[in-house]
């Protein structure tokens, strides 16, 4: 039993040194991309793409500044009032601009 014991502490001795010496070499790696400004190792998350903005469709019509652009979750005030027995389209927002024609043409520009 105790060269079995001994041969563990062995085994768990050289698996911590590989293990080490591995991590300092991969270190040592990405400090080299980073250099060369391939990769910032202080960013290891990835950037998310740009999405485009998103207006708001609807209103609270009893507190203007409450507004949902119909995404998501049904804001508390929304749920409150269709419960009530409004309906979708009595909270929407009647835009001056048409945003889809809108955001199309801008696209179109650049």
């Amino acid at each position: 039993m105790d060269k079995l014991w001994a041969l563990h502490e062995q085994v768990s001795l050289e698996l911590t040194r590989k293990i080490a010496a591995e991590k300092a070499r991969l270190d040592q790696r990405l400090r080299q991309l980073g250099v060369n400004g391939i990769f910032d190792a202080g960013k290891m998350g990835h950037t998310r793409r740009p999405y485009p903005q998103v207006f708001p469709k609807y209103r609270n019509p009893a507190q203007p500044g409450e507004t949902w652009a119909g995404r998501g979750k049904q804001p508390r005030w929304l749920t409150a009032q269709l419960e009530s027995g409004k309906k979708l389209d009595d909270f929407r927002i009647m835009p001056s601009v048409d945003w889809a024609k809108h955001s199309a043409a801008v696209t179109k520009i650049r």
